[in-house]
């Protein structure tokens, strides 16, 4: 007799067709490495230093466009012609067509330059900022340095107004941050300071890490009399006090930003050696390097391929740092004046005015905050690499 079988028991979940199930949604490839992509895992686990690379990278991407935030009018429409003032600089018989004014720029923030414009229906399409970092506004309410527009009353105004045309502090370019003793825009300055402190702080970082890498990887991987002799210049080197030296520089050649950037290449390229040389001491031993060797590979092929690497992730970490340190010492040395040449936008020198002026708290408050701001940013950025390249962090 056959054995009966029992029917099977339909479960709800089964009844359903499995199309009807919903789709798993494709997990998107990385175009990362599996490592790469670990470490740029624990980046973004350091919330501090995450967000500071964002708001960083913000604030150097708005700088790098300072031309168009803060600078002369874009455009000037007079007479049925189109002028481009922050291309170019304009002479004022541009404009009134009279023969005395030749070789005299115009000046765009002038009421009766302004009122002539307006007059001949021609209009002025300013930026956000009007003021380029060398404008000097002549019409401030009080003797530079002058604290910001928007602190100053109705009755303060009064008589510059007048003077423009206008009634108040409301008819008035808006020195938002005030001036400095120059009567030029304290905050167009800082961000075309902010901008050119950290491209010099880039440049000066990635040249002197190239050299560095590159005296250290020699060090390393050849040993022996050329470690030794490599080293003792590195040590005699660095015994010498590089401030003074600086000054001593500083005050005979010409001021400069290439200059400048020379003389501090000079001192800086050390710093990465001694981690380089090490890791290239290490693995100059290994296996894979010895028989890479024997098979008849290249000493440059060895070092740059296969060596160098390993080495990356130590100098990885001490880069932002670096970064943070040529920014710091750009800024010192034009507190100083031995930096950037008279005339440049630089929170140092603002920082120097700020010391010149104490009745002028604004400049110093300005200048700090910026400061610290910027390199507080780099730190956080430092420590954010450094716990991402953590061995100990990747591989657990």
């Amino acid at each position: 007799m056959d054995q009966l079988v029992p029917p099977a028991v339909m479960q709800p979940d089964a009844a359903l067709p499995k199309d009807s199930e919903p789709a798993a949604t494709p997990k998107k490839k990385s175009r990362l490495s599996p490592l790469n992509q670990r470490r740029w895992d624990n980046f973004k686990r350091h919330r501090r230093g995450y967000w500071s690379l964002w708001i960083f990278s913000i604030l150097f991407v708005i700088t790098l466009f300072a031309e168009l935030i803060a600078n002369e009018p874009y455009l000037i429409s007079y007479e049925g012609k189109y002028y481009y003032p922050f291309l170019k600089s304009y002479e004022l018989s541009t404009f009134t067509k009279d023969d005395l004014d030749q070789g005299i720029i115009a000046e765009y923030h002038d009421a009766a330059f302004q009122k002539q414009i307006n007059d001949k229906g021609g209009f002025i399409l300013w930026p956000p900022i009007r003021f380029h970092y060398t404008t000097r506004n002549l019409d401030i309410p009080s003797p530079a340095p002058s604290k910001p527009t928007w602190l100053y009353t109705e009755a303060e105004c009064k008589a510059t107004a007048e003077k423009r045309g206008g009634e108040g502090c409301a008819s008035l370019d808006k020195n938002w941050l005030g001036t400095d003793n120059a009567t030029r825009d304290v905050l167009a300055r800082i961000i075309y300071g902010f901008r050119i402190s950290v491209l010099f702080g880039l440049v000066l970082t990635l040249v002197s890490s190239v050299i560095g890498i590159a005296a250290g990887a020699v060090q390393g991987y050849f040993g022996g009399w050329t470690d030794l002799l490599f080293q003792r210049f590195i040590e005699i080197w660095t015994s010498v006090p590089t401030l003074y030296v600086l000054l001593i520089i500083a005050a005979v050649l010409p001021q400069g930003f290439f200059i400048l950037l020379g003389i501090l290449l000079l001192f800086s390229w050390t710093a990465l050696v001694g981690v380089v040389r090490i890791e290239f001491l290490r693995a100059r031993n290994f296996e894979y390097v010895r028989a890479a060797r024997a098979l008849g590979v290249s000493n440059r092929v060895l070092m740059f391929r296969h060596i160098l690497p390993n080495a990356m992730v130590a100098t990885l970490t001490s880069m932002p740092f670096i970064l943070a340190g040529s920014v710091g010492t750009l800024t010192a040395l034009d507190y100083l004046g031995f930096g950037l040449p008279p005339g440049y936008p630089s929170l140092g020198e603002l920082l120097n005015q700020a010391r010149s002026n104490l009745h002028a708290p604004w400049l110093a408050f300005t200048g700090f905050f910026t400061v610290a701001i910027l390199l507080t940013l780099l730190i956080f950025i430092g420590e954010a690499v450094r716990d991402a390249l953590d061995p100990r962090k990747t591989f657990t």
